[in-house]
């Protein structure tokens, strides 16, 4: 076994237990076990699992993205201490402070990709189970040599197995029009996904302080950059691992939404929103404080000295 195949054990052996599982309910519930509709929704639930298992991940994610902030200002202090500086002297120094500053609040630039790098190894293990499926090859886990048979010949709209790629389909004889129509839909669907989410996070819950410093540059990098990835590296997954990666983006997407909706960053877009949605239904968000006028009171008479007004009554019975 080479290395790869060894880091990739224990995760195979992970992903072919959820979908054995899943594949199991599905079937119990009178779904046709070869069917790749079920197939196709076992996958789904290896979404959800994997997904729910990485919310942890993302609530430190949305923690470092909140400390980002606040070191936005320190960050742009830096940044104008050394510009117009070209020399290398100026540049390494430049980048030790920055590093200094990250390791200090415990910040970190690129906590936006941490859930996708994570998934990374699930894609990868995905496609070998899905690889050694088409060659009938049992897998190293629950997925026997029946399962793995129904795996690698399932196949979507009974037209385009779960196997086969874009490139595949295209340099087959004849071509697999159908695999590479679903293909195309499948990666702009995926692109628009991810672009969507990066652009909640640059166009919504961002300050203005932010926007003013490098971490924002390096979120309009990654608006462009990981839309791309997708639409370029679509096209040489199985239809399986697309699936994957297409409802993961949805998930990515809706949950993102929820976050900025109800936990959206200081002094941002999506902040100035939610504000004014608990406005118009009577709520005041959390830390204001309400003003109450308060009638300010009369001013209270003279007090007379009680000696003073006994003498006028003694002098009255008199």
């Amino acid at each position: 076994m080479d290395i790869i195949g060894a880091i990739l054990w224990p995760i195979k052996w992970a992903i072919e237990l959820i979908l054995v599982f899943f594949h199991w309910l599905f079937t119990s519930m009178g779904m046709d076990p070869a069917a790749g509709a079920t197939w196709v929704l076992a996958i789904v639930g290896l979404v959800v699992v994997v997904r729910a298992a990485l919310i942890p991940v993302f609530v430190k994610q949305i923690k470092s993205q909140r400390k980002m902030l606040e070191i936005a200002p320190q960050l742009k202090k830096i940044q104008d201490k050394y510009k117009g500086k070209k020399d290398q002297f100026s540049r390494e120094a430049m980048s030790r402070e920055t590093m200094e500053l990250y390791r200090r609040t415990g910040s970190n630039p690129l906590s936006s990709c941490l859930p996708l790098l994570l998934q990374m190894p699930i894609f990868f293990g995905l496609f070998s189970v899905l690889n050694e499926a088409q060659n009938s090859k049992a897998g190293v886990g629950p997925l026997n040599q029946q399962l793995a048979e129904q795996f690698g010949s399932a196949s979507i709209f009974g037209i385009a197995p779960l196997h086969s790629t874009f490139v595949s389909a295209m340099n087959a004889q004849p071509q697999q029009v159908a695999v590479m129509v679903i293909a195309m839909v499948m990666v702009v669907l995926m692109t628009a996904s991810q672009f969507i989410t990066q652009l909640q996070i640059v166009s919504k819950n961002m300050s203005e302080e932010t926007k003013a410093s490098p971490a924002f540059r390096q979120q309009r990098i990654l608006l462009y950059l990981l839309p791309l990835v997708f639409a370029f590296s679509g096209f040489t997954f199985p239809l399986g691992v697309m699936f994957y990666w297409l409802v993961s983006n949805f998930w990515t997407m809706g949950q993102q939404f929820i976050v900025i909706r109800n936990m959206p960053t200081p002094g941002s877009q999506a902040a100035k929103d939610r504000e004014e949605r608990l406005a118009r239904r009577g709520k005041l968000p959390k830390g204001t404080t309400e003003i109450i006028e308060v009638e300010a009171p009369k001013p209270a008479q003279r007090a007379q000295p009680v000696g003073k007004n006994r003498a006028k009554k003694s002098g009255k019975k008199k």
